[in-house]
C-alpha cells in the first residue's frame, strides 16, 4: 500500500480553524489527522503542500516511523509549530489507515487497552460576563451535563502581574465555580503563561482553599526554571506542555522537577506515537498525561486512542460540548460524554469518518484569537475589546 497523496478541508469557527487532513491511498483507503492551529493555517497548509510532494506521497502509510523521521529531519532546519502539526496531521491519519486496514482501533495497535472508560473535563463552557454569578450559574451547566470536572481561566487579560482589583475578582471567580459544582468534581485552573514565578506563587496560595486539580502554565514555557521555582513555592500540582512541540524538550522540566502533569497536544507535537514514547518517558518520572486538546471530533478520537492505552494518563480536555458544538457534524463516529466519562472507541482506525460535505457547511473564516485581550474569554472576535481598540 502506498500514499498518492494529501486533500485537506479547513472547517472554520469565529476563533478557531480546524485543518483536516485525508491521506489517500493505491487500496482505495482513506485516513484522516486534523490539527487547530492559532493565526497559522496558511502557514500549515503550505508546508504540507510541500511535504506531500517531498516526504508523503509514495510512502507506506505502515511506515510511520519512517514517515515522521523523514518529515522531521528530512527538511534539516529545526522543526518547530508548524512541522510537528503537519507531521501530527499526516501521522495520525496513517494509524487511522492501518486501524482499518487490519480491522483494529488503533488502541489495540498501541499495546491494547489499561482503562475502559476515559475521563473527560469540559473547556469553553465559561463564555459569559466575568461575574460570580454568570460564572457560578455556567459551572452549574456543566455539571448538569454530566461532567465531573471542568477548567476556567479567571484572570482576564492578566499580563506578568495582576493588580488588587483583578486578583479579587479572579480569585472570586473560582470560589464560584467552585460553590457550584461542589467538594467532588475537579476543578482546574488554567494560567495560560501570563505571570511571572512571584505572582503566580502569590495566586497559587491564594486558590489554595478552593482545592484546584492543578495549576496550568503558570509561567511563559520558555523558561524552564520559572516554573520550577513555582513548583517549589506551592503543593499545588503543577500542568504545562501545549506549547511544546518537540517531545525531547520535555527533558528539562523532568530533571528540574518543575511539572506534575504534562499537557501535550498530540496535534502540534508530531502525532499520536510521539506522544505516546513522551508519556513513556514521563512514566519513569512519575508524571502524569492529561493531553491538551482544542480540536474537533477527529483530534478528539485521537486522544482518545491515546488515553486508552497509557498507563499514566490522567484526563481529557474536551471543548465541543460547550464550544461550537455543531462542528461535531463534521466526523460522526466520536462516542459522547456520559457522566463525565467518554467510552472507548470501538471502530476500525480512529473510528470517525470525515463528512466533506459537513465540512463545507462551516467555512474557513477569519478567526482571531488573543488571550491577552479584554473579554477573550468570550470566544467571539466580535465582542472582544483588543487592548489596543480600547486604548484608542
Amino acid at each position: 500500500m502506498r500514499i498518492t497523496r494529501l486533500s485537506t478541508h479547513v472547517v472554520g469557527t469565529p476563533w478557531r480553524n480546524l485543518t483536516h487532513v485525508l491521506v489517500h491511498t493505491d487500496e482505495g483507503l482513506t485516513g484522516v489527522g486534523e490539527a487547530r492551529m492559532l493565526g497559522h493555517t496558511d502557514a500549515l497548509l503550505g508546508y504540507l503542500a510541500e511535504a506531500e510532494r517531498n516526504h508523503v506521497v509514495g510512502s507506506d502509510p505502515f511506515d510511520t516511523e519512517d514517515l515522521v523521521r523523514r518529515m522531521k529531519y528530512g527538511d534539516y532546519g529545526r522543526a518547530g509549530e508548524i512541522v510537528m502539526s503537519g507531521i501530527a496531521c499526516v501521522e495520525m491519519a496513517c494509524w487511522d489507515i492501518v486501524g482499518k486496514a487490519l480491522g483494529q482501533p488503533v488502541w489495540r495497535l498501541l499495546g491494547g487497552k489499561v482503562r475502559e472508560r476515559i475521563k473527560a473535563y469540559a473547556n469553553g463552557w465559561y463564555t459569559v460576563e466575568r461575574t460570580p454569578e454568570a460564572f457560578h450559574a455556567a459551572a452549574t451547566k456543566v455539571v448538569e451535563r454530566g461532567y465531573r470536572a471542568l477548567k476556567l481561566d479567571p484572570f482576564g487579560d492578566g499580563h506578568y502581574e495582576l493588580d488588587r482589583a483583578e486578583t479579587l475578582r479572579s480569585v472570586s471567580l473560582v470560589e464560584a465555580v467552585r460553590d457550584a459544582i461542589g467538594p467532588e468534581a475537579d476543578l482546574l485552573v488554567e494560567m495560560h503563561g501570563r505571570f511571572n514565578p512571584a505572582t503566580a506563587i502569590r495566586l497559587a496560595g491564594l486558590l489554595r482553599p478552593y482545592d484546584p486539580g492543578w495549576i496550568e502554565e503558570p509561567c511563559p514555557p520558555e523558561n524552564p526554571r520559572a516554573l520550577a521555582k513555582v513548583a517549589a513555592h506551592t503543593d499545588l500540582p503543577i500542568a504545562t506542555g501545549e506549547r511544546i512541540h518537540d517531545r525531547i524538550e520535555f527533558r528539562e522540566l523532568f530533571e528540574l522537577q518543575a511539572v506534575d502533569v504534562i499537557q501535550p497536544d498530540i496535534s502540534h507535537i508530531g502525532g499520536i506515537a510521539e506522544t505516546r514514547k513522551l508519556a513513556a518517558t514521563a512514566e519513569t518520572h512519575y508524571v502524569m498525561v492529561a493531553p491538551h486538546n482544542v480540536g474537533g471530533p477527529v483530534l478528539t478520537a485521537a486522544n482518545l486512542h491515546l488515553a486508552a492505552c497509557t498507563p499514566n494518563f490522567s484526563i481529557q480536555e474536551h471543548f465541543n460540548d460547550f464550544a461550537d458544538a455543531a462542528i461535531k457534524q463534521v466526523a460522526p463516529g466520536l462516542p459522547e460524554v456520559v457522566d463525565g466519562y467518554f467510552t472507548l472507541p470501538r471502530e476500525p482506525g480512529l473510528g470517525v469518518r470525515l463528512d466533506v460535505e459537513a465540512c463545507a457547511r462551516f467555512p474557513r473564516q477569519r478567526a482571531k484569537f488573543d488571550l491577552f485581550a479584554e473579554n477573550w474569554h468570550l470566544r467571539d472576535p466580535e465582542r472582544t475589546a483588543s487592548r489596543d481598540a480600547a486604548g484608542a
